[in-house]
């Protein structure tokens, strides 16, 4: 994998995106419904919206045996802008966090294990405008692209963001707005656990007093 490495006279922000800046819940499940139909395959759309984070491959494995996988996930993913962009909306402060860094003459970017030209829907669907997009990486490989960036903070809500942080050296900001809770994502190491995002600006206000940018 390739990044180019930005700096900014203010701080680098990743932010994950499912549950951490979209609720894509309804979407999701939409999504997997018609797959579920066109496949003629049992899939409980449930019980999928409530562990979302990890890479897709992984959440059909539950479904479909393992020589129908790579089929699947390429399946979904065309079906997804026509099931799953509409029915997606912000977390609550979620813009408000982007601007937050952005207005500080910082960058925020998003690291997410969704395939990438469907995140960058769901940012132009939302009007939002990150500086950067990055997808297709989960936990440990959000590390390699948040050093890349140069970002100082990585927000997300599931623990494999926790550990992303920490390859990245990042401080690792959390809410438990996704399938795990404010006590797991601190027992995993957690910096910061924030209610939601809407705590961020207050949060992110005080570290930007803080906040020295590395030495070239």
């Amino acid at each position: 994998m390739a990044f180019t490495s930005i700096s900014a006279p203010g701080p680098t922000v990743g932010f994950d995106l499912d549950m951490t800046l979209i609720d894509s819940r309804p979407g999701i499940r939409a999504c997997w419904v018609e797959l579920s139909e066109r496949t003629g395959t049992y899939v409980d759309a449930d019980l999928v919206v409530t562990r979302l984070g990890p890479p897709l491959a992984e959440e059909m494995a539950h479904w479909f045996p393992a020589d129908r996988i790579a089929a699947m996930v390429d399946l979904y993913r065309e079906l997804y802008p026509s099931y799953a962009i509409t029915g997606t909306r912000a977390m609550p402060g979620a813009r408000e966090a982007m601007d937050a860094v952005q207005a500080a003459g910082g960058r925020a970017i998003v690291v997410t294990a969704k395939w990438e030209p469907n995140a960058k829907l769901h940012m132009k669907h939302l009007g939002m405008e990150p500086d950067a997009v990055i997808g297709n990486l989960w936990a440990e490989q959000k590390g390699e692209a948040l050093r890349e960036q140069g970002a100082s903070v990585y927000v997300g809500d599931h623990l494999g963001d926790v550990r992303g942080a920490r390859i990245a050296g990042a401080f690792s900001v959390a809410v438990p707005t996704g399938p795990c809770s404010a006590e797991e994502l601190t027992e995993a190491g957690a910096d910061v656990v924030l209610g939601d995002l809407t705590e961020f600006p207050g949060w992110f206000s005080a570290y930007r007093a803080d906040y020295r940018p590395a030495r070239a």
